[in-house]
C-alpha cells in the first residue's frame, strides 16, 4: 500500500519547511497534518521578532528553549510550521510573518484563499 503524498497550496508535493529547527506536527520537517493535529500546523512561516512576541503574548512561547521536548527556541529568520488560526490572528494584528508557499499545506486553503497567502509569500 502506497503512502499518500502531502500537497502544498499549489497542489504539488509538499516541500520540507525546516530541519533546523526541526518543525512540523510530526517533527519531520514538514507542515503535514492529520485528524490528530487539532491546531492545524499548516503554514510554513519565516518567523519575525514581532511575530514571536505576538505569539508569546497569546500564550504560546516559541522563544524559550525546551530541551525536554527537543525544542531549541526560535529566533527571527527561523522557519516553523504555524497553526493556521494563529497565523490568521497575526494577519489581523498586522504582524504576520512571511510564508513559504511550497511548504504550506494545501489544507490552509480551507481557511485562507490562495491570493491572500500569496500576499505573504517570502518568495516575492
Amino acid at each position: 500500500m502506497q503512502k499518500e503524498v502531502a500537497l502544498n497550496v499549489f497542489g504539488e508535493p509538499l516541500i520540507p519547511c525546516s530541519f533546523d529547527p526541526l518543525t512540523g506536527f510530526f517533527r519531520d520537517g514538514c507542515c503535514k497534518t492529520n485528524e490528530e493535529d487539532v491546531g492545524s500546523h499548516l503554514v510554513c512561516a519565516v518567523v519575525t521578532k514581532d511575530f514571536l512576541q505576538f505569539s508569546l503574548e497569546k500564550g504560546n512561547d516559541l522563544i524559550t528553549p525546551r530541551p525536554e521536548y527537543q525544542f531549541p527556541g526560535l529566533v527571527a529568520g527561523d522557519q516553523w510550521c504555524l497553526c493556521i488560526s494563529r497565523w490568521v490572528e497575526a494577519v489581523n494584528a498586522q504582524c504576520a510573518p512571511l510564508i513559504k508557499l511550497e511548504s504550506t499545506h494545501i489544507n490552509a486553503l480551507k481557511t485562507v484563499p490562495l491570493d491572500i497567502l500569496k500576499e505573504y509569500s517570502s518568495e516575492v
